[in-house]
């Protein structure tokens, strides 16, 4: 079974040769938003101002950024947990994001599925889950949908590294083969899961992404700092769901500086310091992606300068927006359960929501 990544990358692949310098910049803006709403996210939370879990995409921004960027109007998004990237990658509004993060009925999911669940299916964003994998058969269906419906389109399904153990992923990877679906598996290998290291936890001969071999999925392998390597390398994938409606899996290597959650207490217990100093210093995608802008003429460093801080004030006004907004009234307990409920449909007058109209 042949990889993916025999055709053209980085900046050479005809996918990078049309980017505009707005479109360029726009990457590196994305990116800066993410950073900051995650860093003013975690001020907050550490402040007593958020409830729950919070898992930070800090390190991570150029695979949701770069990859989302392929995407068009039948093509969809689901992920994991750590899902805050993702939702801004794809149009979501730092007010909207901010305000599910404090439980407010001005968040995106109504106050009512905080850090791990955002979502907007306006945008094609289906979430956010709080289940390890449990996003996996869910991609599944969306991109089943698209080929049932004769849509071409593709679903971009985000994982962790230490997803890929888990059954339902496999089942999902023998069916997508099976039936020919458009899913794209995305892994983002940030080389640890809760407290493991990949090693410990996986095993694996040269790539997690290898084990698409089992299953007759193309797959490939290749590094998440540079925007140029992952549209190029996605693009791939992209067409093939596209053109041949058959199912990729793609493992993007990237590296989160923080815990795996702000309650994974033992963060720079199991790697040392100088590592992460050495991913900050020297892989940084925010910096490798401005040098390369810097480079290449599209902006200057005082433009970039101010993107950052344009990204810094948005956060902090979507922190007010969201300190300001109001929480959910206890009548809304009940509300957001049943879909034919909320709609009266006839389903759910006559309370018979699954398999009746």
């Amino acid at each position: 079974m042949q990889s993916v990544a025999d055709s053209p990358t980085s900046a050479a692949a005809e996918i990078n040769r049309n980017l505009t310098a707005e479109q360029k910049i726009a990457f590196l803006r994305d990116m800066f938003r993410i950073r900051r709403f995650e860093q003013v996210a975690l001020k907050c939370y550490n402040q007593g101002k958020m409830g729950g879990f919070l898992h930070l995409y800090i390190g991570q921004e150029s695979v949701a950024v770069g990859t989302i960027s392929l995407l068009g109007e039948n093509d969809h998004v689901i992920t994991a947990y750590r899902d805050h990237g993702h939702a801004l990658a794809v149009g979501m509004s730092m007010n909207e994001c901010m305000a599910e993060l404090f439980g407010k009925a001005t968040g995106c999911s109504k106050g009512k599925g905080g850090s791990m669940h955002f979502f907007a299916p306006d945008k094609n964003y289906w979430g956010g889950h709080g289940i390890v994998a449990g996003q996996t058969p869910l991609g599944l269906g969306l991109a089943y949908a698209l080929k049932y419906k004769g849509l071409r389109g593709c679903c971009l399904c985000y994982m962790g590294d230490g997803a890929v153990n888990q059954g339902v992923f496999h089942e999902s990877l023998n069916i997508a083969s099976l039936w020919d679906i458009p899913v794209i598996y995305i892994i983002e290998n940030n080389q640890y899961s809760m407290g493991t290291s990949l090693e410990r936890s996986s095993a694996f001969k040269n790539s997690l992404s290898e084990r698409a071999e089992g299953y007759n999925i193309a797959w490939d392998s290749f590094n998440g700092e540079d925007i140029y390597e992952i549209r190029a390398k996605t693009q791939i994938a992209v067409d093939r769901a596209h053109n041949e409606s058959r199912p990729s899996v793609l493992e993007i290597a990237t590296y989160r500086y923080y815990g795996h959650s702000v309650a994974d207490a033992n963060a720079k217990k199991y790697r040392s310091a100088q590592e992460i100093e050495d991913y900050k210093t020297n892989h940084d995608p925010l910096r490798i992606w401005q040098k390369t802008l810097i480079e290449e003429g599209v902006i200057d460093e005082a433009t970039a300068h101010q993107l950052d801080l344009d990204a810094k004030h948005e956060a902090d006004e979507a922190v007010k927006f969201a300190e300001e907004s109001p929480f959910p009234t206890e009548a809304d307990i009940f509300k957001d359960v049943y879909y034919e409920v909320d709609n009266e449909t006839g389903s759910g007058k006559r309370g018979k929501h699954f398999f009746n109209d």
